[in-house]
């Protein structure tokens, strides 16, 4: 069987059993959402922007292993909103929660805004190979270069 057809089907069964299992209860697919959520997270530190108002994600290139757990820090030290923006990204993967000050944010994310100083943490498991694109969406910094690339490697 071919490998990318194997990862895909991977992706689909974990899916599928997570979705049972918030649907119906499914003893199977809650066992697979407790592994997932128990598993160490692995702790990627990203900064959107600096003080210095550079327009540009640090570090640009993103790289990620199907089933692993991350916990993606994000930082913004610049005195300007920024976004984190990856929406196919976001589309492969498993989101167990995102932290942002007191808040703790659970289901799909597609994109996350932070403000100027502060930080949120991102928890995800990727389900998905691929390569995917991350931008800024406040307007002009994309086009001033603020974009990046995620790798799901495996």
């Amino acid at each position: 069987m071919n490998h990318g057809f194997r990862q895909t089907v991977l992706a689909l069964v974990v899916v599928t059993l997570l979705t049972m299992g918030t649907i119906f209860g499914c003893s199977g697919a809650g066992i697979a959402a407790t592994n997932l959520a128990k598993q160490p997270a692995v702790d990627v530190y990203v900064a959107l922007g600096n003080e210095a108002g550079a327009l540009q994600f640090f570090p640009d290139d993103l790289q990620f292993e199907p089933g692993r757990r991350y916990n993606l820090h994000l930082s913004n030290p610049s005195d300007q909103k920024h976004y984190f923006t990856a929406k196919d990204f976001a589309d492969g993967i498993w989101s167990q929660k995102v932290d942002a000050g007191n808040v703790e944010i659970k289901g799909a994310i597609h994109e996350l805004e932070l403000r100027a100083n502060t930080e949120a943490e991102w928890v995800f498991v990727p389900l998905r190979s691929g390569i995917y694109s991350l931008r800024c969406t406040v307007p002009g910094h994309t086009e001033a270069g603020m974009v990046g690339r995620i790798e799901v490697v495996g």
